[in-house]
């Protein structure tokens, strides 16, 4: 592999506050994952993150917006959704009853995730899931 492709490839998408722009992330996300064993987790992984950002900050305001990005190298792909604050407290896990709608968010991107990272503060926060493909060929899930 030559030094160009050993290094992470980044991409960033803006969206404006609105959940069809959850939808516009996650095929997004599909067209840039087409191929990589991990396509599938990501989009799910995009779509909670994007949903919790309008959902619990200003992102979801009317002239709020997030952030995605995505790094890929070879076997990881590492997913960001920045927000635009506006909450206290830091996201967190919750235990939503089996009757409920909505709760289930984190726990689905722990789940999918090998590592969570949650970072910056109430005037905006960034939560990276890392998800790493198996080394083995023609494994076709994370």
């Amino acid at each position: 592999m030559d030094e160009y492709m050993s290094a992470p490839r980044v991409w960033g998408l803006m969206c404006p506050g609105s959940r069809e722009e959850v939808t516009r992330a996650r095929r997004w996300t599909r067209d840039i994952l087409s191929n990589h064993p991990c396509a599938h987790d990501a989009e799910l992984i995009v779509s909670e993150l994007g949903s919790n950002a309008l959902t619990h900050t200003a992102s979801g305001s009317p002239y709020g917006t997030f952030q995605l990005t995505l790094s890929l190298s070879p076997r990881t792909v590492a997913i960001s959704v920045t927000d635009e604050g506006g909450h206290p407290g830091e996201p967190s896990r919750t235990e939503a009853d089996p009757d409920d709608t909505h709760g289930r968010g984190l726990t689905i991107v722990m789940a999918l995730a090998r590592r969570l990272d949650i970072t910056g503060s109430q005037h905006g926060r960034t939560v990276t899931a890392q998800l790493v493909a198996p080394e083995q060929t023609g494994v076709t899930t994370c």
